[in-house]
């Protein structure tokens, strides 16, 4: 019986044993690892001598990273609401018997499949100022064109317009899933009372897709804090520091300026944020998982 018992409790380690090495390889580690970086001074990516919490004091007090924390809250808070309302309004477009449904539905994962970098390439020919497509409508609407990678503003919006496009299948797909699982019986009910599409949306369809609402959001949020890719691709940051990103000043600080102590030290500010965010987020939604 104790050897059976034993046997058991092997077979358990040896099922446990791959996942709990990959945590402690590909997680755990480059954290820790990441700490210990971020309390010591580094130059040409070789680690000189402890300096406490001296690399987050210079990277508090340096205006990029205000700069940037400001620009990706923007980033954030716009390109969450829009990717969440926009997927909602095609998710209840496209909740009803529509021929090509399927077809649209495997073509709008497309973006999502697409590397972040390949899309900031694709829109940076889209939001080309001398000849781009967009550019070319505008002047033959009579319209003049618009300076989407020059211009501080209009650079951000290009941004946002690119990663939008790219997660917006994602939360279409999410609510439209949550949409079809709503019993049919409950807006039959809604119709027997006379109860307007305004309101059955508001008392009857919000609530039955809430949870789904709350994943999209939280899923987004995370996401949308670690952008990088497409703002170093459609426009490297600028112009100025317009468009640079927390995430953009890692990369520029570790590898540019190969200081890895004050990128590590971004870094973990970073993952504070994101850690806070979430802890509000499910303290705020915590009845919905009860």
């Amino acid at each position: 019986m104790a050897n059976r018992t034993s046997d058991k409790d092997r077979s358990r380690i040896l099922f446990i044993a791959p996942a709990i090495i990959w945590l402690l390889t590909f997680t755990l580690f480059p954290l820790l690892y990441s700490l210990y970086l971020s309390l010591h001074g580094s130059r040409f990516l070789r680690v000189t001598h402890f300096v406490g919490l001296e690399n987050y004091r210079m990277v508090l007090t340096d205006y990029r990273f205000w700069q940037a924390f400001r620009v990706t809250l923007i980033f954030v808070v716009s390109n969450v609401a829009a990717t969440t309302i926009l997927g909602l309004l095609l998710a209840l477009l496209f909740n009803h018997p529509i021929k090509g449904i399927r077809l649209f539905r495997t073509l709008s994962t497309i973006p999502l499949f697409a590397a972040p970098v390949a899309i900031g390439y694709i829109c940076m020919i889209i939001f080309y100022e001398e000849g781009g497509p967009i550019n070319n409508l505008l002047i033959t609407l009579g319209m003049n064109g618009i300076n989407w990678i020059s211009d501080p503003f209009w650079a951000k919006v290009a941004v946002c317009l690119a990663d939008v496009w790219q997660w917006t299948p994602f939360a279409f797909l999410v609510l439209l899933a949550a949409l079809q699982s709503v019993p049919d019986e409950l807006y039959e009910a809604a119709a027997l009372d006379t109860v307007s599409s305004w309101q059955t949306f508001i008392h009857i369809t919000l609530p039955m897709i809430r949870h789904a609402l709350v994943t999209v959001v939280l899923l987004r949020t995370v996401e949308a804090f670690k952008i990088f890719d497409i703002p170093f691709s459609l426009t490297n940051g600028g112009p100025g520091l317009a468009t640079r990103t927390l995430t953009f000043n890692v990369y520029t600080t570790g590898l540019r300026d190969q200081n890895l102590g004050e990128a590590t030290a971004i870094a973990f500010l970073l993952v504070i944020v994101m850690l806070s965010v979430t802890f509000v987020f499910f303290r705020i939604y915590r009845s919905q998982y009860e």
